[in-house]
Formats: structure tokens, sequence, C-alpha cells
């Protein structure tokens, strides 16, 4: 079985034959959406997420040959997509942020056109999503990934309120542009809901903590015994470990996370992949590092985590998020050191844990 360590691009994974977990029909729903946001973990899929999007707005049938999608699909209608990648930049630097969406629109104007009369980063992207729905007769897709790494970069800096009214100038395109769009996503670690980021559109739909796609991203217990049950018992029997045995220590390592009231649990991909090539147990997904964001916030308080998980909450506390050591449940939750252990239906509240053993063991040392 080959593992698609450091492979984000769905056309690779397929066409390189890697191990894929079939979502697409998780996908598909998710096609009929409007404009959503999704909040996820780093390494939990997010990217490879917006690269299915795309292949599937882009017409690839034959990259879906065999999936669930291929029995969903009919018309594989080709659509302009606009992509945004926003986490291969280095956001510190002052007119970084700039730079990067005039690369990106330059690219796409010699693609459909440059209005003389439109300036402004706005305008232009408004502009070149009326042309494309001209231009090719279907309305454009929007995919944003890791769109709040440019705020995150700067958080407590100069920067920050520069990029802020950056970025709310060009995601109010979208509520100007709504004739124009079929479908748009951002995808990203925190949501910035306090900080007006998206007041220049409606908001987004948040499908973070959603039924339906709670488990869009990341490997569900029944995907892992169904598609990874030969490799466990190869490594159950090369490590010393009955089946059972070998399940339980994956499950106490790496499973535990919950991103809905359904408590589906979730096991961190980027581990599991991991821990199934390499067969060794490890904190693979601790040890590719702390989200600089969250190191910057933490750096010389002392987080009571004890009283922390003492609590109930409503989920505004850890789904909005607001950059402050003083309260920082939302930073914790979203960035993936905590997750929903417990709902209580009767009054919607919501108990926080860490997710497993690798989480509890890395936080603490």
């Amino acid at each position: 079985m080959r593992y698609p360590i450091g492979i984000q691009t769905f056309e690779k994974i397929i066409e390189g034959g890697y191990v894929y977990v079939d979502k697409t029909d998780l996908v598909y729903d998710l096609a009929q959406e409007n404009v959503c946001f999704l909040c996820r973990p780093r390494r939990f899929g997010k990217s490879l997420l917006i690269s299915t999007l795309d292949a599937y707005f882009k017409g690839r049938k034959e990259l879906f040959a065999g999936l669930r999608m291929e029995q969903l699909e009919q018309d594989w209608t080709v659509y302009p997509v606009f992509r945004i990648d926003f986490s291969n930049g280095n956001y510190n630097r002052d007119g970084e942020l700039e730079s990067k969406l005039n690369f990106l629109l330059s690219q796409w104007e010699e693609i459909y056109g440059k209005k003389s009369l439109a300036e402004n980063i706005g305008d232009r992207f408004l502009y070149l999503l009326h042309q494309a729905r001209v231009k090719t007769g279907h309305k454009a897709v929007v995919l944003i990934d890791e769109y709040d790494k440019p705020l995150l970069d700067v958080i407590g800096e100069d920067l920050e309120q520069k990029h802020r009214d950056i970025l709310k100038g060009f995601y109010g395109t979208f509520k100007a542009a709504d004739e124009d769009l079929r479908f748009v996503l951002l995808t990203g670690v925190t949501k910035f809901s306090q900080i007006s980021v998206f007041s220049g559109f409606n908001q987004p739909k948040d499908i973070s903590t959603s039924k339906k796609f709670e488990a869009i991203c990341g490997i569900t217990e029944e995907e892992l015994h169904t598609g990874f049950g030969t490799s466990v018992h190869e490594m159950a029997e090369e490590l010393g470990y009955t089946d059972e045995e070998m399940w339980q220590q994956l499950k106490r390592q790496y499973d535990g996370y919950h991103f809905g009231e359904t408590l589906t649990d979730i096991y961190n991909p980027f581990s599991i992949i991991n821990v199934l090539s390499e067969r060794r147990l490890d904190d693979y997904w601790y040890r590719s590092g702390t989200p600089t964001f969250l190191a910057k916030l933490i750096s010389g308080h002392n987080i009571n985590m004890e009283k922390l998980l003492k609590k109930s909450y409503p989920t505004s506390k850890f789904i909005d998020y607001r950059a402050d050591v003083s309260d920082p449940l939302a930073m914790l939750y979203q960035s993936g050191y905590l997750t929903i252990k417990r709902f209580n239906p009767r009054n919607r509240m919501y108990t926080l844990d860490y997710p497993n053993d690798e989480v509890r063991n890395g936080f603490v040392d």
C-alpha cells in the first residue's frame, strides 16, 4: 500500500496509485452549497479537499473513476475555477500579501481580460469573476486554502490591521459578484468572526460543526477498519501486538477528534498514514510543528488547562476566534489541541478535552 505522505493533490494521489479514503460523496454534497467556510486543524486534509473540489469543478471525470462521485455526477460541467492558496507565503514582510494577490490577478487577467479603470484588488477580482461567466457561459468557482494565514502570521503586529483591511476588501467582492458565483469555499485553522474580515459580504455558511460534513476531513473508525485492516494486522505482527491490542493503541494515540454534536470519532489522517508507513508509534502530528500564531500567543503565559477542561461551553466560546491569551479556549480548539468530548443536547453545551495521547503528551512537553 502506498501512503500519500506529503502529497495534498488529488490528481497525484489518484494517478500515483496511493491509498485514498473515498469522501467524494461528501464532496459532491458540499459542491451543491453556495458560500461555505470550513475550520480544521493543520494537516487534517483541507488542502486535499480543495484539490478534490478543483478537479470536480474542472470536469476531471477520469480522476473519479470507481469513486462514489462517479455514481452521483452525470453532467461534469467545466466551470472557471479561481484557486488561491495562502499557505505558501511569508506575510510578515510588508507588501507580501499585496504581491501575492496582484500576481494571481495578473495571471487570471491574461485569460479573461483586464478592465482599464479597475485599479484596486477588489474591483479587478470582481471584473474577472464577471468576465469568466461571460466567456465560459458558466458561473465561477472560488477555492481559498488557508485564508487566515496572512492574519495569523502578523497577530499582534503593526501589519495586522493592514492585512485585515486588504482581505476585507478582497472578500467583499463575493457580495457584489453573487450572480457570477457558482460556489465558494474558504478553509483555515481559525474563524475570525470577531475581526470582521467577512463583514464586506454575507457571512459564509460555517460547516465546521455540521453533522453532514463532520467527517469530510480526517479518517473515521469505519474508514480505518475498512481501508487499512491489512496494514494494521501487518503492523501488529511486526511490533508483537495482537490485532485487538494494535487497534486499541492506534485509537488511544491518534483518535478522539470530534467536530460536531454527533461525536463521530475522527482519527488524525497525518498521523495515521505516517504510523502505518513507518510502523512505529510516534507523535507524528505534534512533531510536525506548533503553529506560529499559537506559540506567539501563549509564550510566557501559564495556561491552566485543568481549569479550562472542567467547564462546559456554548459553541460561540470555541468557534468564534479571539486572539486573546487570557481566553485561550478558541485558539486551542481550532488549532487541534482540544476537541469536543461531550455534548449536552438539553442546554447545548460542550465539554472539551485533549483528543488523544499524542496531543496530550506533546502539549504538556
